[in-house]
C-alpha cells in the first residue's frame, strides 16, 4: 500500500539495509566505513527502535524513513544541520498526504 501511494506521487522508493545507532549522533568517516562493512546502506537514530516496540506489542507496521545521510564514507561532506532540516521539511507535506491516503484505506 505504501509503495503504491509513493508511486502515485512520483516519489522513488528505495530499499536497503538501515542500521540504527543510539543518538543523537553524527557519524565519522571511520564509523561509516565500519557500518558499510557490515552491509549498511543508510544509518539513522530512529525507525528501528519504533519498529521493535511495535513488534513487541504485536502491532503491524510499515516504516518510512527520510534519508538525509546515505552512509557513504567516500563522499562524506561536512555536516549541515540547516540542510538536513530543509530536506525533512520538504518531505513533510508529501509524506503527510501519503500517510493520509494509506490510513484512509485501512478503514
Amino acid at each position: 500500500m505504501l509503495a503504491t501511494a509513493f508511486s502515485k506521487q512520483n516519489i522513488p522508493v528505495k530499499e536497503g539495509v538501515y542500521v540504527a545507532v543510539a543518538g543523537p549522533s553524527l557519524e565519522t568517516r571511520a564509523e561509516y566505513r565500519w557500518l558499510r562493512s557490515m552491509g549498511a546502506d543508510m544509518v539513522g537514530m530512529s525507525t528501528v527502535p519504533e519498529v521493535i516496540v511495535a513488534a513487541q506489542m504485536g502491532l503491524p507496521c510499515g516504516a518510512v524513513s527520510v534519508i538525509t545521510d546515505e552512509c557513504d564514507p567516500d563522499n562524506l561532506q561536512p555536516v549541515n544541520i540547516p540542510e538536513i532540516i530543509e530536506v525533512l521539511g520538504k518531505a513533510d507535506k508529501k509524506l503527510s498526504e501519503i500517510f493520509a491516503e494509506v490510513i484512509g484505506k485501512l478503514g
